[in-house]
C-alpha cells in the first residue's frame, strides 16, 4: 500500500516536474530563440497608424462664391434584418419619412430589403443636411428607449454615419463644367474635377502612435505625425451671375423647342476668359448616378458639328483682311455653280442683283461662294481657317476636348466650305475664332482657371491671359463687327434682328446647318454667334440648338436666347447704353421727346434720406424709399440718367437683401430689372411690356420676384373692357417672318 503511495507520488511529481520542463523550454523558445517574430506582433498590437484624409480644393467663381466644396454628408443606415426582428418596420418608416421627407414606399423598401429570401444588414440613405440628422437621430433614441424598456437589445437597425464628401451648392449651375467625384471613392469622374484631379485632392497624411490593448494612446517618444497636405483652391473665370442667366434663357428655349441637345458658351472676347457654359439636358452633380450617363458630355467642348452660316463670318474677316470685300459691289443672288455643283440661296430665286453687304445681311450662300471659293481661292481660304485656330485644340482645362476636320482636297467640299459645310468645329474653336474678330483681331486661349492658392502655404498664382497670334488686323476687324452690326440692327433684311438690343450695339451672325443627306432638312442644328457691345466688346456668346422640334433657323430660335443673356448680362455690369444706339432708339420707336433736354438724375448717394425727400418733393419727382436706413446707399435710375414723364426714383438705404420688394406695376421691365438687381434678388418674366402683376416667393432660401408683364395697348383694353363688362380676346395675330440664313 504504501509502496503504492510512493509510486504515485513519484507519478505525480514526474508529470509535474516534465510539465514544468516544458513550459520552460516553451518560455524560452519564445523569448530567446523566436524573440523577433514576437516582438514584431507586440508592436503591431501596440502601434498605431492613422490616416490624415486630406481636404479636396474649394472650386469657386470669379467673384469667389462657392461652386463645389468638401462638407459634412450624414448618410443613414438601416439594418433590415434587426429592424424585422425588433418588429419595428412601421416605426421606422412612419418616423423616417417624416424626417427625412421621402415618401412612405421609399423607405419601406429599403427598411425590408431581402437578398435571396433573407433581411438584408445594410441599406442606405445619402444626401441627409444635419437638421435631419437630428431627427433621425432623436427617433433612434427613441425607439431603443422602447426596447429596453421591453427587456430587449436596445438596437434599433438605426444608424447616422458622419463623413466627408463633395458638395455642389448651386446644384445643377456650371454642372458640366464642373464635372464631378464619385460617390463611393471620391475619385475624380469628370469635368473640371476630372482635369485638376492631382492639383485638387491634396495628399492624405498619417499619425503613428503606440496605444494600450483597448486602443488609447499612450505617451511614446516614438510618435510621429505627418499632415495632410490639402488641395489647392481654384478661383474659375466663371461669373455665377452670367452662369445663372444662361441657363434660365437655355431652359426657356430648350422646353419650347425640346432639341436633342442645346450648348451655350460665353466668354470676354479680349482675354477668352469663360463667362459661362452649360448644356442640356443638364444633372445635379450631387446625384449624378440619377442620371443617364450621356447627360454628362460636355458639348460645349467634346463636340463636333457642321456650324453653317455662323461660319461666314471667318470668310467675310479673310475676305476684308485681302481687301478682296466690297460692300457696295454687286452680284446676282439666287444660285452659282461652283465647284462641279449648284449653290442656292435659301430664298428660291433670290433677291436679284444685291449688294455683298445686303448679301451678308440676307446670309447669301452665293456671296459666299463668290467671297471664298472664287476670291480667296483654296489656298488663301485655308491659311486663315488655320490661323483662326480650326485645325488644332484650343488647349482649354477640360477634359475630352474635340478637334473638328476640313474637307478641303475636292473641288465640291472646297465651294461650300466658305458657307459653313464640308467642315465641322467645335463649339469652343467657333466662340475663340469669333472673339478674335470682335478684340482687334486676336486669337487667344480659351481661359477657365482665374487664380490658383496653395491653402498650405497661402500662395496664389495669377493665371493670365494667353495670345496664340494675331489674325486679322485691327482695321480688318473693326470692318467686320460693322458689317456684322447691321445683320443684326436691320430689322428688314438682317438674319439676325432676333438678337436686337435696344440701346446696344450688337453684331452676330446665325446659322442653319442641315444634318446628314442634306436633301432632307427636316434634322438640323440651328445657332447663333455674336458679341456686344461693339465699339467696346464685353461679351461674347454662342447658341446652339441641335434638332429643334420646329423647323426654324438660327435667327428664330438661337438669337432670342443670346439677346435675353446678354442684354441682362450688359444691365448686370452697369454697362452704358451707346448714345448713338439710343438716338436711333428713339428714331425707330418715333420718340417725339428729345433726351437731352429731359432732366437729370442727381447723385443721392450718401445723402440723409430727410433731405432726398425734401429736395425730391421740392422739384416734383416721385420717389419710393426702400428700407429702413436714414441714409441712401444705392438708387435707380443712377445719377446722370435722363428722367422720362412721370418715372420714378428707388432710394435704397440698406446694404442687405431683406429690404420689402416695392410694388413695381406699371414700370417698365428694365426699370423693374435695375431695382430688383440692386437688391440682388432674382428674377423671372414673362411677357412683355410693362410689369402688370408681381409675386415674390423663396426658393432654396433666395427671394424670387416672378413679373407678369403685359404691353400698353393690351394695359388700355383691358381697363376699357373692365368698365364696359366685355372681355376681350387675348389671342392676337402672329406675324410670320421670313428668315434667311
Amino acid at each position: 500500500m504504501i509502496k503504492k503511495i510512493k509510486m504515485r507520488t513519484l507519478l505525480i511529481g514526474g508529470v509535474i516536474t516534465l510539465f514544468f520542463a516544458l513550459l520552460i523550454g516553451r518560455v524560452f523558445y519564445l523569448q530567446v530563440i523566436d524573440n523577433e517574430f514576437w516582438q514584431e506582433r507586440a508592436m503591431a498590437n501596440w502601434n498605431r497608424k492613422e490616416t490624415l484624409i486630406a481636404s479636396r480644393g474649394t472650386i469657386t467663381d470669379r467673384d469667389g462664391d462657392i461652386l463645389a466644396m468638401d462638407a459634412p454628408t450624414y448618410t443613414v443606415t438601416l439594418n433590415p434584418k434587426v429592424i424585422h426582428e425588433n418588429d419595428l418596420v412601421d416605426d421606422v418608416v412612419d418616423g423616417l419619412k417624416r424626417a427625412l421627407g421621402k415618401s412612405d414606399s421609399e423607405i419601406r423598401k429599403l427598411a425590408t430589403a431581402k437578398a435571396d429570401g433573407e433581411y438584408r444588414v445594410y441599406r442606405e440613405i445619402r444626401n441627409n443636411d444635419e437638421e435631419q440628422k437630428d431627427q433621425v437621430l432623436a427617433l433612434k433614441e427613441k425607439l431603443e428607449m422602447q426596447l429596453k424598456k421591453a427587456g430587449k437589445i436596445a438596437d434599433s437597425g438605426i444608424s447616422v454615419v458622419t463623413e466627408k464628401k463633395r458638395y455642389y451648392p448651386r446644384m445643377t449651375l456650371a454642372a458640366h463644367l464642373l464635372g464631378f467625384t464619385d460617390r463611393q471613392q471620391g475619385a475624380a469622374v469628370a469635368g473640371f474635377e476630372k482635369y485638376f484631379d492631382d492639383q485638387l485632392k491634396g495628399v492624405n497624411g498619417f499619425a503613428k502612435y503606440q496605444s494600450d490593448k483597448k486602443g488609447v494612446k499612450v505617451p511614446s517618444a516614438d510618435e510621429v505625425y505627418q499632415p495632410p497636405k490639402n488641395g489647392k483652391n481654384f478661383k474659375l473665370t466663371i461669373d455665377d451671375t452670367i452662369q445663372y442667366y444662361i441657363e434660365d434663357a437655355m431652359r426657356e428655349a430648350y422646353e419650347q423647342y425640346n432639341p436633342v441637345s442645346m450648348t451655350v458658351i460665353a466668354a470676354d472676347p479680349n482675354t477668352m476668359e469663360i463667362l459661362g457654359m452649360a448644356n442640356m439636358p443638364t444633372f445635379d452633380p450631387n446625384t449624378y448616378w440619377e442620371y443617364d450617363v450621356e447627360s454628362y458630355r460636355n458639348h460645349a467642348v467634346s463636340s463636333t458639328y457642321e456650324p453653317g452660316s455662323t461660319f461666314k463670318i471667318v470668310t467675310l474677316a479673310s475676305a476684308i483682311q485681302e481687301k478682296l470685300f466690297n460692300p457696295d459691289a454687286t452680284y446676282k443672288s439666287g444660285s452659282i455653280k461652283a465647284g462641279g455643283r449648284t449653290h442656292r440661296d435659301i430664298e428660291a430665286g433670290g433677291w436679284g442683283e444685291i449688294t455683298f453687304l445686303e448679301g451678308v445681311k440676307r446670309s447669301s450662300n452665293v456671296a459666299f461662294v463668290k467671297l471664298g471659293y472664287e476670291m480667296l481661292g483654296k489656298e488663301r481660304l485655308k491659311n486663315y481657317i488655320n490661323a483662326f485656330g480650326f485645325s488644332e485644340r484650343t488647349g482649354i482645362d477640360l477634359p475630352g476636348e474635340g478637334l473638328g476636320r476640313m474637307n478641303m482636297e475636292k473641288d465640291i467640299d472646297i465651294s461650300t466650305v466658305p458657307y459653313g459645310y464640308a467642315v465641322s468645329v467645335t463649339p469652343i474653336q467657333q466662340l475663340a475664332a469669333i472673339s478674335a474678330v470682335a478684340n482687334g483681331g486676336k486669337l487667344m486661349k480659351p481661359q477657365i482657371v482665374k487664380e490658383i492658392e496653395d491653402p498650405n502655404t497661402g500662395e496664389k498664382t495669377i493665371i493670365e491671359p494667353e495670345l496664340i497670334r494675331q489674325v486679322i488686323s485691327p482695321e480688318t476687324s473693326r470692318k467686320t463687327s460693322e458689317y456684322l452690326e447691321q445683320v443684326v440692327a436691320d430689322q428688314e433684311k438682317g438674319t439676325g434682328h432676333f438678337a436686337y438690343i435696344e440701346g446696344y450695339r450688337v453684331a452676330g451672325k446665325t446659322g442653319t446647318a442641315v444634318k446628314g443627306d442634306y436633301s432632307d432638312n427636316s434634322k438640323a442644328v440651328v445657332s447663333f454667334i455674336g458679341y456686344a457691345p461693339v465699339d467696346d466688346p464685353k461679351i461674347a456668346v454662342l447658341v446652339i440648338i441641335d434638332e429643334p422640334n420646329e423647323k426654324v433657323g438660327g435667327g428664330r430660335a438661337a438669337a432670342p436666347v443670346f439677346q435675353k443673356i446678354v442684354s441682362q448680362t450688359l444691365k448686370h455690369w452697369g454697362v452704358p447704353k451707346s448714345q448713338s444706339q439710343d438716338k436711333q432708339d428713339k428714331q425707330d420707336n418715333k420718340k417725339k421727346t428729345n433726351a437731352s433736354n429731359l432732366p437729370k438724375v442727381a447723385d443721392l448717394a450718401d445723402m440723409k434720406v430727410s433731405e432726398v425727400k425734401a429736395k425730391l418733393l421740392a422739384e416734383g419727382i416721385a420717389f419710393e424709399t426702400l428700407g429702413q436706413g436714414s441714409t441712401v446707399k444705392k438708387q435707380y435710375p443712377p445719377p446722370g440718367a435722363s428722367m422720362t414723364a412721370g418715372q420714378k426714383i428707388y432710394l435704397l438705404t440698406e446694404e442687405g437683401t431683406a429690404m420689402k420688394i416695392p410694388n413695381l406695376k406699371g414700370e417698365s421691365l428694365r426699370d423693374a430689372m435695375e431695382v430688383l438687381t440692386l437688391m440682388k434678388v432674382r428674377v423671372q418674366v414673362q411677357g412683355e411690356g410693362y410689369v402688370s402683376e408681381q409675386k415674390e416667393i423663396t426658393e432654396k432660401g433666395q427671394r424670387v420676384v416672378y413679373l407678369t408683364l403685359q404691353s400698353a395697348a393690351d394695359t388700355v383694353k383691358e381697363a376699357a373692357s373692365a368698365e364696359t363688362g366685355e372681355e376681350t380676346d387675348g389671342a392676337g395675330q402672329d406675324k410670320t417672318e421670313a428668315e434667311h440664313e
